[in-house]
């Protein structure tokens, strides 16, 4: 029997193992986490782990995680470590501090000796710099430094939606095998065919948005079916919220054709701020997904139809009073979709209680999980 026995490092709430219950005999028994909310959040997800919440560059920290690892057996080693002080999503600071939280890593690797490692971060992890031993050194030769002597290490940039996830995602994966290991780690075979929107969420009936800076009368006589849509919704999934967005941003997204900006609608039915001048911005926000191709990039931001390309993919439902086309669904996803664009499993452990802003925020940090599987599965079917 092939066991692999994880420590899962920077775990936010666990979005990289949530297929690993998929898989026989694959176990993250340790996991540690900064933040508490994230922590406890993770623990109630995951109560068969040891949890360690803290700072990994606090000494008692590492210690507790370094004990919790010896004694439960640990043999493999997954870190996602925070990757904003290199995304393009983020401001990119040179020689960030959280850029060196791989070093931690690393340590644990040297004092563990485990038999694999898998590191996943941003692809503009291969040209960050650090300073090491005093000398400005890109992070990829760092870990060649460090590690070369023990471990067969392969760097790779992949997209997530080569592997079977509906969403176009480069992500940069580090796969170490201790030297001597019968079993090697190699990428998942890419899959010919891309999952589409169409595929992934084409099935879910149209949802209105809550439009919250008019009248509730206003609002019922312009989405007449909204209650009703709602409670479809909701029977579908607790996490199938109608997002809630303002008028004037609703209303340009009702004019906009699937895959297209409202910045190229005609000038009556472009963004506009509070005070009626036009917004100016770049042609990937206020822009609706395609139906037939993988989604573009989840990111944190994804609740905002202002931000980058967030908007639900809609169809033509008709034409206004002036004969020009109106598009269902003029809304950012609902956690429920997102869910499914990130390949979470529906039976996801998540508490009901959880707060759907946080899910959302956490779901744009992650990497799908539907690819750590099949990576892990590769490994375990040798």
């Amino acid at each position: 029997m092939f066991e692999m026995r994880i420590v899962s490092l920077f775990a936010n709430i666990g979005v990289a193992e949530a297929c690993f219950q998929e898989l026989d005999d694959v176990n993250v028994v340790v996991a540690n986490e900064l933040l508490a909310k994230r922590a406890n959040l993770y623990q109630s997800i995951y109560p068969e782990s040891t949890m360690i919440c803290g700072d990994i560059t606090d000494e008692n920290i590492y210690q507790q995680i370094l004990q919790a690892c010896r004694r439960e057996r640990v043999d493999t080693i997954m870190a996602t470590p925070p990757c904003q002080g290199m995304s393009t999503a983020g401001q990119k600071i040179k020689f960030d501090e959280r850029n060196t939280l791989v070093m931690h890593a690393i340590r644990l690797i040297h004092d563990l000796n485990p038999r694999y490692v898998v590191i996943e971060n941003v692809t503009d992890f291969i040209i960050t710099p650090i300073m090491y031993h005093g000398v400005e050194t890109m992070l990829p030769d760092v870990v060649h430094q460090e590690l070369d002597a023990d471990y067969d290490i392969d760097i790779h940039t992949i997209d997530t939606d080569d592997y079977g996830v509906p969403q176009t995602r480069d992500r940069m994966i580090i796969l170490m095998t201790r030297h001597g290991q019968r079993r090697k780690w190699t990428l998942p075979p890419v899959e010919q065919h891309k999952v589409t929107m169409e595929e992934a969420i084409g099935d879910l009936p149209s949802i209105d948005p809550f439009v919250k800076d008019i009248p509730y009368e206003e609002f019922i006589q312009r989405f007449p079916l909204y209650e009703e849509r709602r409670q479809q919704a909701l029977a579908i999934s607790p996490w199938n919220i109608p997002p809630v967005h303002v008028w004037r941003q609703v209303r340009a997204m009702m004019y906009t054709p699937t895959g297209q900006t409202a910045f190229d609608n005609e000038p009556e039915y472009r963004p506009v701020k509070l005070d009626g001048t036009f917004v100016r911005g770049y042609k990937n926000t206020y822009k609706r997904q395609n139906w037939n191709t993988p989604a573009y990039t989840v990111t944190m931001d994804n609740r905002k139809i202002s931000s980058q390309n967030n908007v639900h993919p809609g169809r033509l439902i008709g034409q206004d009073e002036n004969g020009r086309d109106i598009y269902s669904d003029p809304r950012t996803l609902t956690l429920y979709e997102l869910m499914r664009v990130m390949s979470l499993p529906e039976d996801w452990n998540v508490p009901a209680n959880t707060d759907e802003a946080f899910l959302r925020r956490i779901i744009g940090e992650g990497i799908p999980p539907l690819f750590m599987k099949k990576l892990f599965q590769n490994l375990v079917n040798g």
